[in-house]
């Protein structure tokens, strides 16, 4: 079967990549031994599963035998342990099967996510920052690093917009999901009648640009200076630390003016650049996959409702895949792995299938 083939493959690369990663060439080459390193890693799953598989199906065999021996007391055993082979190989085949699937070559990167309040003013802006809130407890608990890169605040504590860089192993596999509109559903603090308003906020999440895959040209790119506006204490408006990048061919601009020095806003400002210019034209070339990305679940569509909250029923529902969960403000305490493992899942089974249908 071709999928044999394939894992046989996979394990003859991963014995290779051992065999490698003990060359004293390697090892004295830093980002040789980082990028062969992380691509035995990324095989370690897949070649322990085929490995065990293969050690399941020569018990399988054994006991086949011992079963036809003739002799009782060990076709007992046998009949009993065959069963129990039998029922992991299957579970070991459907595993196969997932860890086959084509994976996506921006799953271990890190990511640049921009959360906006979007339709209901202030509430809507309140409910950004309990997004941002959201994704920096579960950033927390994954062992991530979560980067505030800027923001713009409104008077009443929430967010018109929020820029952040979160930083760690798989990322992108586990957020790329987050991009879309989340709808919050409650009694704003400024409710007087008790009512339930409906407002949203939308999510970006990007795969962070590496500098092989984007290049920006200085011809394309124009840089204004110019003094930093709001709260910042007295260092605002003296030094002239903010700054704006503009990317000529698509248009997309970046400011940045959270940090005091020029330099460092301009780093920052040019990473979310690369970012977005990358993403922007990942988003171009996939256009014509169109069909393809409304199967998966929505990292193409951003202005896709994907999730309500809903405060009164302490209940969040992810539209794509219909979970509802009565959990709200587990989640909003960073508590989305029953969410994001059901939305991977159900990418997966749904790539599947479309594997299997041809």
């Amino acid at each position: 079967m071709e999928i044999f083939d394939q894992l046989q493959a996979v394990e003859d690369r991963y014995e290779e990549l051992g065999e490698l990663l003990s060359d004293p060439a390697v090892i004295s080459d830093t980002n040789r031994l980082m990028e062969l390193s992380k691509e035995e890693a990324s095989l370690r799953e897949t070649v322990s599963t085929y490995r065990r598989y293969k050690e399941v199906e020569k018990g399988i065999k054994d006991d086949e035998e011992m079963l036809a021996s003739g002799d009782d007391e060990l076709a007992e055993l046998a009949k009993e342990e065959l069963n129990e082979l039998k029922s992991e190989k299957e579970t070991l085949e459907e595993k196969m099967k997932f860890l086959m699937l084509p994976t996506d070559p921006n799953d271990d990167k890190n990511i640049i996510m921009e959360i906006r309040g979007a339709a209901g003013g202030d509430e809507a802006a309140l409910f950004a920052g309990d997004l941002l809130s959201m994704y920096q407890k579960y950033a927390e608990k994954q062992g991530w690093t979560f980067e505030i890169l800027s923001a713009n605040t409104t008077d009443i504590g929430g967010y018109k917009e929020v820029t952040c860089m979160i930083t760690g192993n798989n990322v992108y596999s586990k957020l790329k999901y987050e991009s879309g509109a989340h709808r919050v559903q409650r009694v704003p603090s400024t409710e007087s009648q008790g009512r339930v308003h409906t407002s949203t906020a939308t999510v970006v999440v990007m795969p962070e640009a590496e500098d092989v895959e984007v290049e920006i040209e200085d011809k394309d790119l124009r840089i204004d200076i110019y003094h930093s506006s709001g709260a910042g204490g007295q260092h605002v408006n003296k030094t002239a630390s903010a700054v704006r990048l503009t990317h000529l061919p698509t248009g997309i601009v970046v400011a940045m003016q959270d940090e005091r020095s020029q330099i460092k806003n301009r780093e920052k400002a040019m990473k979310v650049l690369k970012t977005r210019v990358y993403d922007y034209y990942a988003h171009e070339a996939q256009s014509e996959y169109d069909a393809e990305r409304k199967s998966a679940v929505g990292t193409g569509d951003r202005s896709e409702r994907i999730r309500t909250y809903n405060f009164p029923q302490n209940r969040v529902t992810d539209h794509r895949i219909g979970l509802t969960i009565q959990k709200l403000d587990r989640i909003l305490n960073g508590e989305l792995d029953e969410i994001i493992d059901a939305l991977i899942l159900y990418d997966q089974t749904s790539k599947l299938e479309a594997l299997q249908n041809g």
